[in-house]
């Protein structure tokens, strides 16, 4: 089973040195990377709560520019020679909170659309996607590598961020019924979520078995 993701290493080398350039110019406003990190959680934490609101396409753009963001904080720390052990620490645990919030948000503006199979495909999205995670931190713990797989972060939050716009451009989830007093859902709406969430998770779960399979690979030749 192949352990690439469908970006390749090399593009994700240049993506990362154009991201130098800016990250140095927030380093001369006075930023460091543990505030960029902060900033970045930050605005993941409004993208939830847009997502909460149902404002599906707010809650798109600011969670791939936010995603974007992430890259500023490791690019300043690499280049200005302040990487840490806390500051790796703190980017990884503030990443993977901030994701589970977004999809907490979409849960929550689910219910409030009454689209009960968006709360449980979010649910779902942000418990595979935490094992993914998980998966690779406890390789690493072991000292092995664990950093393979079709689903990793970036890519879960290019997916989700389409998802939440077009879900907003299709008129959203919900559409007030005066006579029943109840939201109805939006059907073209609640198919692009569904997709979105449904594609997370499925390329999530064949990642966690991709990772299973590398660690295993590795122990067996220790």
């Amino acid at each position: 089973m192949s352990g690439r993701s469908f970006v390749s290493p090399e593009f994700r080398a240049r993506v990362r040195l154009m991201a130098v350039p800016v990250a140095l110019l927030l380093g001369r406003l006075g930023l460091t990377p543990n505030a960029l990190t902060i900033v970045g959680f930050l605005g993941t934490c409004v993208a939830a709560a847009a997502a909460a609101a149902q404002a599906w396409v707010l809650a798109g753009v600011l969670v791939i520019t936010f995603g974007i963001f992430d890259l500023f904080d490791g690019a300043l720390a690499r280049a200005t020679n302040q990487a840490s052990t806390f500051g790796a620490f703190l980017d990884s645990t503030l990443d993977r909170t901030g994701e589970n919030l977004v999809y907490v948000g979409i849960a929550v503006g689910c219910a409030a659309a009454g689209f009960t199979l968006g709360v449980g495909l979010a649910a779902l999205a942000m418990a595979t996607a935490s094992v993914v995670t998980y998966a690779r931190a406890r390789a690493e713990a072991v000292g092995l590598h664990g950093e393979v797989g079709i689903a990793p972060r970036s890519e879960r939050l290019v997916v989700l961020a389409i998802g939440l716009v077009v879900t907003g451009f299709l008129g959203g989830l919900g559409v007030w019924d005066p006579f029943f007093l109840a939201p109805l859902t939006s059907v073209p709406g609640a198919i692009a979520l569904a997709i979105a969430l449904g594609i997370i998770s499925v390329t999530c779960a064949i990642t966690i078995v991709q990772r299973i399979v590398h660690v295993q690979r590795q122990a067996a030749h220790r």
